[in-house]
């Protein structure tokens, strides 16, 4: 498990590249028959990848966890990107067909992963947060996320938001976590942009074809920096950060909040013409 520290807008104004990518940037989470995680210092977020092909994969107890189990003190939820799968929670199983969430309460001793089909096998990506208490085992499809229309052709950003883990969806502790998906043609996200110093947030990026690139956005709002990521791969997103970004071609992305509140509408906006 990859461990990323906290960092302070003030240094990160010199950052160079290279250290923006190693401090900021989540590569290979997907990858075949593995289980691959990162954590970090902002609200203790974890999150990972994994893809499960000939056998089962179960869930990991790093060492720098100090528990008895990786959910001992901790909530997860978990979306599938990939082809049909299942989710075993203390050994009753969940299916999990593309696009669709499980959250996983605090107390949860054994999770397992596993696809129907190694020619198209699932890919879970997972969030987890420290959780103070237990909330019930929960799926939830695209169509019971309530999706939400927002954008238009003219501004390139026509996409459909799926929220699945908030304060109207799957309960949590502080974990928040749903879903984007991009129509064709459109490419931007999250703009306008906004901040939300309460709260840190995860960008994992996929459905990107391989010959494109997404810029995703970060830093204060008047001292941005970018990260160009490939598809599977995610970002770190500071509180003080904007997080927002256009691709190359159309994408979807999964985003994961934790920190002081679960409202998804706690944004503090910024006009793209104050941006610099």
């Amino acid at each position: 498990m990859k461990i990323f520290f906290a960092s302070n807008p003030t240094d990160f104004k010199i950052y160079t590249t290279d250290r923006i990518r190693e401090d900021f940037l989540v590569e290979n989470l997907m990858t075949l028959n593995e289980i691959n995680l990162a954590y970090s210092h902002f609200d203790r977020m974890i999150i990972g990848g994994v893809v499960p092909l000939d056998s089962l994969i179960s869930l990991t107890n790093p060492e720098e966890l100090k528990a008895n189990y990786f959910l001992e003190r901790r909530e997860m939820g978990v979306i599938n990107t990939g082809g049909d799968g299942f989710v075993e929670i203390d050994e009753i199983s969940y299916n999990l067909s593309n696009s669709e969430c499980i959250y996983i309460p605090k107390g949860t001793q054994k999770v397992t992963f596993g696809s129907d089909n190694n020619e198209n096998p699932a890919k879970f990506y997972i969030c987890s947060t420290p959780a103070h208490s237990a909330f019930p085992i929960q799926t939830m499809n695209m169509t019971e996320a309530s999706p939400v229309e927002l954008g238009n052709n003219e501004n390139a950003n026509q996409r459909t938001i799926y929220k699945y883990i908030h304060n109207e969806g799957i309960k949590s502790c502080q974990l928040v976590m749903g879903l984007t998906k991009f129509k064709e043609g459109s490419i931007w996200n999250s703009v306008p942009p906004h901040t939300h110093t309460r709260r840190m947030e995860a960008y994992f990026y996929f459905d990107l074809p391989k010959s494109a690139s997404v810029f995703h956005f970060m830093g204060q709002p008047q001292e941005t920096r970018h990260l160009i990521l490939g598809n599977e791969q995610a970002v770190i997103s500071p509180p003080w950060s904007v997080h927002f970004g256009v691709g190359t071609a159309s994408y979807s992305f999964i985003w994961a909040m934790a920190g002081e509140n679960k409202e998804f509408t706690d944004m503090d906006g910024v006009s793209v013409r104050d941006l610099r």
